[in-house]
């Protein structure tokens, strides 16, 4: 369950449903309509953009929700929403799509060259965010924050080669399925290293 501002509990799936359900509509939405071409305002206007015209009111739905029903929003959460209403306004003004494909590359960058950033000052801004969700000894948290910068990087270009050298259908499979399951297998293939730095609760036999 999820704790909301008013001290109440949310039910548990629905953070991940916020988090995760434009995108699922993004991708679904995008499928029905890639294929067709809109007349709007005099200009014509791909499925793709007129789907991207439509996630960025729900984006900001979603997070707007999370915030009243939690009291908070992490930093990833607004960086990703200002970069959705960025780049995805100016790929539905200019009537070019590369800006809203480049959003995930920009969003990686960011957060590894934070990341990157934070480790040259001897810090884990990792564990700053994270520590609470998962205790873990100061070793592993600059351990972890060393590897999560990379990944990043490596997602950027990832990214980067996706949408330059694939179609926007392959794009859009890539960032609805294969981003979100490679974060999922990354973390997956950290298990050791929790399990080798974590804290032990007081008290713990």
């Amino acid at each position: 369950m999820t704790e909301t501002q008013n001290g109440k509990k949310a039910p548990g799936w629905l953070k991940p449903v916020l988090e995760y359900g434009p995108l699922l509509v993004f991708f679904v939405a995008y499928m029905r309509l890639k294929d067709q071409t809109f007349l709007i305002g005099g200009g014509e206007y791909t499925g793709f953009l007129v789907v991207t015209a439509a996630f960025i009111p729900l984006m900001i739905l979603t997070t707007g929700l999370s915030w009243w029903l939690t009291g908070k929003l992490s930093k990833m959460q607004i960086v990703t929403l200002v970069l959705v209403v960025v780049f995805g306004g100016l790929s539905v003004w200019l009537q070019d799509e590369r800006f809203f494909k480049m959003k995930p590359t920009m969003i990686y960058l960011l957060f590894a060259g934070a990341l990157g950033l934070g480790l040259l000052r001897g810090q884990s801004w990792l564990g700053a965010v994270m520590g609470e969700a998962l205790p873990m000894r100061p070793e592993g948290w600059m351990i972890l924050t060393k590897r999560v910068m990379w990944f990043f990087l490596a997602l950027a270009v990832a990214n980067e080669a996706v949408w330059r050298l694939t179609s926007t259908e392959h794009w859009v499979q890539f960032k609805t399925f294969g981003l979100p399951l490679a974060l999922f297998a990354f973390f997956m293939t950290q298990a050791r290293l929790f399990q080798t730095y974590a804290i032990e609760e007081k008290g713990e036999d």
